[in-house]
């Protein structure tokens, strides 16, 4: 496999089980993911979006069809190699924070570390570097309840990168944002992906975040209908 390539999927296709019949939400996808690429799989409500975001990152597995994320066959790998490559390799950004309530923003960033067995000097200073990175240095021993949505989701962005993973995928980051706020974050993550080449991957149907994409891989009805390079996207900008 090329170095370069962080995904690879091949002939995909994923069925649910309904009553006595199957849901098909993804159908005979193919799909070549580059290093350092910005990309939205970008669709509404239904469109396989999310299903597709589950299993490039290892949450759920294709019915049929080969997926490869980081040089590594997903098909052939068992839960617990799954869950370490999304612990080393991977962060998750989802509309719903998923913070740890009683942690504060600090405690929160930490636990992909201290999950990665990382040695308390180094947490500390890539936890204060995650936490400056999204602008939230004066918050760092607030619990999610005294933070607004904004600095909530911009913990969990800090939480998701402080380990510097090669690969983010993010489940409509800025749903629950307003355009400030959503601007704000989309920034944020142009940042990373300049200075850190850490691939993003987007399932959203959200304008605001489309604006910033230089690659969008629209879906209908569980099939890429276009797949289409961005010239000036304002990530670029």
């Amino acid at each position: 496999m090329e170095q370069n390539i962080v995904i690879k999927i091949k002939n995909l296709t994923k069925r649910f089980p309904v009553g006595g019949d199957y849901f098909t939400a993804l159908q005979d996808v193919d799909l070549t993911l580059n290093e350092g690429e910005f990309t939205g799989l970008v669709g509404p409500s239904g469109s396989g979006k999310t299903t597709l975001l589950n299993i490039i990152g290892g949450l759920d597995s294709p019915s049929k069809g080969q997926v490869s994320v980081l040089a590594q066959a997903l098909n052939d790998t068992t839960h617990k190699e799954r869950a370490q490559l999304r612990r080393e390799n991977m962060g998750f950004i989802f509309q719903s924070y998923n913070l740890l309530p009683v942690y504060t923003v600090f405690e929160n960033v930490e636990l992909p570390l201290i999950l990665n067995k990382i040695d308390s000097q180094e947490r500390r200073q890539k936890v204060a570097q995650a936490i400056e990175w999204v602008g939230l240095s004066d918050k760092t021993n607030s619990r999610p309840a005294m933070l607004s949505g904004g600095e909530c989701q911009r913990t969990a962005i800090a939480r998701a990168i402080v380990h510097q993973p090669a690969l983010v995928l993010a489940d409509e980051p800025t749903a629950n944002l307003d355009a400030e706020n959503s601007h704000h974050i989309m920034k944020i993550m142009v940042q990373l992906n300049q200075e850190l080449s850490t691939s993003f991957v987007f399932a959203t149907h959200d304008e605001k975040i489309m604006a910033y994409l230089r690659r969008i891989i629209h879906l209908n009805d569980g099939q890429i209908t276009k797949d289409e390079k961005i010239d000036n996207p304002k990530s670029a900008a």
